[in-house]
């Protein structure tokens, strides 16, 4: 989804890290939503180390109230949430904060990722990922969730 193309109506949240706009959290997010044909999308927030105490700090009191951490993030996180589920404080890393109330929930979807396959034999780092991010886009905007499309999702927008 191009700037111009963002109307009153369409969905948002943030994804944050070093590379956020550039990233595959991005490409692969929006291209769930886009080949769905879903009015939403992902709002890149490139940001270093030295604003990340900031940023998260300030999220409680933001407008932001979905938000999507790079891997470079995910553990740093933690320290900001008011509350983890059972994945984040197991795994120690969360892949997104929900923000409600001024309180920071974060949440590790590593089960429920897990979850989607019968076996894990075939899985890899990049198959997760993407289901993560079905996973993401079905609890914000309520995409469908189909493991059939993992694949050809990496092979169209892998590049």
């Amino acid at each position: 989804m191009q700037p111009h193309e963002i109307k009153p109506d369409t969905g948002l949240c943030t994804i944050l890290g070093y590379n956020a706009q550039t990233g595959y959290m991005r490409r692969y997010f929006n291209a769930i939503l886009k080949e769905q044909g879903i009015n939403a999308t992902a709002i890149a927030l490139n940001i270093g180390d030295e604003h990340f105490e900031f940023t998260m700090s300030s999220v409680g009191a933001s407008k932001v109230d979905k938000m999507m951490l790079e891997k470079e993030f995910g553990q740093k996180a933690v320290a900001y949430c008011d509350t983890l589920n059972e994945a984040a404080q197991r795994e120690g890393r969360i892949d997104f904060i929900e923000v409600n109330g001024g309180k920071v929930h974060g949440y590790c979807l590593d089960d429920e990722a897990r979850a989607m396959f019968q076996t894990e034999a075939f899985l890899d780092d990049q198959i997760i990922f993407v289901a993560k991010m079905m996973l993401i886009a079905n609890r914000w905007f309520d995409a469908k969730i189909d493991t059939d499309e993992i694949p050809n999702l990496i092979a169209k927008y892998q590049k």
